[in-house]
């Protein structure tokens, strides 16, 4: 199959500077095969290369959110017919992680092994409280090696290794507790909490966001001196910014910055 003949597994919409990428393989519980991980890829390159996108939400057609790994395909990898799935998963959660700007997932159903790595990789996750959540990768016999690089940055070490180690299923309110999710609400409100998270990221300025996403994946510095030093300048520099002195002075002027998004 060529790439102009492939099905469309990633659907694109934008509005008001939100793109929402939408997951559109219901049939395979939304599997990471190669082509839907190729095209998020491409529509995540194009939608950071975007002016008008200020932030990327992550979502999904059918009941699942994504079952992971795509096994039909690495089943065929096994019979040498295809090429491993998981061999790209890497590329496409360091593209998730390293966005310049804000992400979001929008999680109304199940999530299971990669799956999960999506999820954590995204800024911000809304997951509906009765989603089910499982790392079910020791099940099958194999490793939770490339999710847990996003995976344990967001999870104590404590429920990661109950987790990761016993594959047991948990729900969204547990996902929210233990920091894989940032909020569960009743899978009806979904939407409208989402929304509330992108409404109130494209009032920030679009370099401001950018630079505050790299502080957060900052390491901190030899002495709390030495990095108030290192954050004295920054600080320093962005108010000196062309952004920094339109949102002073729009909020002097009491009115939206130049880059709030038109209805």
């Amino acid at each position: 199959m060529t790439a102009e003949s492939a099905p469309e597994l990633i659907r694109t919409a934008t509005a008001r500077g939100v793109t929402t990428l939408t997951l559109d393989s219901p049939g395979n519980r939304n599997a990471l095969s190669r082509a839907l991980m190729t095209q998020l890829l491409d529509a995540l390159a194009e939608a950071a290369d975007d002016d008008a996108v200020r932030t990327v939400v992550l979502a999904h057609t059918g009941p699942v959110f994504c079952s992971g790994a795509d096994l039909a395909e690495t089943a065929a990898a096994y019979a040498g017919t295809a090429e491993m799935p998981a061999a790209m998963l890497g590329d496409l959660l360091g593209a998730v992680w390293d966005f310049p700007k804000p992400t979001v997932a929008r999680v109304g159903g199940a999530a299971r092994a990669g799956g999960l790595g999506l999820i954590a990789a995204t800024d911000i996750a809304v997951v509906a409280e009765d989603a089910t959540f499982a790392f079910s990768e020791v099940r099958l016999g194999v490793v939770p090696a490339i999710i847990s690089a996003p995976v344990l940055r967001r999870v104590a070490p404590r429920p990661a290794a109950e987790l990761l180690l016993t594959g047991e299923v948990f729900d969204g309110l547990r996902a929210a507790e233990i920091g894989l999710a940032t909020r569960a609400v009743p899978a009806a409100e979904v939407d409208e909490a989402v929304a509330e998270y992108t409404d109130a990221l494209t009032c920030g300025g679009p370099i401001a966001l950018g630079a505050t996403k790299q502080l957060l994946r900052r390491p901190a510095g030899p002495t709390v001196r030495a990095e108030l030093d290192d954050l004295t300048a920054l600080s320093v520099a962005y108010f000196g910014s062309d952004e920094g002195r339109e949102g002073v002075t729009a909020f002097k002027e009491k009115r939206p910055p130049a880059w709030t998004p038109e209805d």
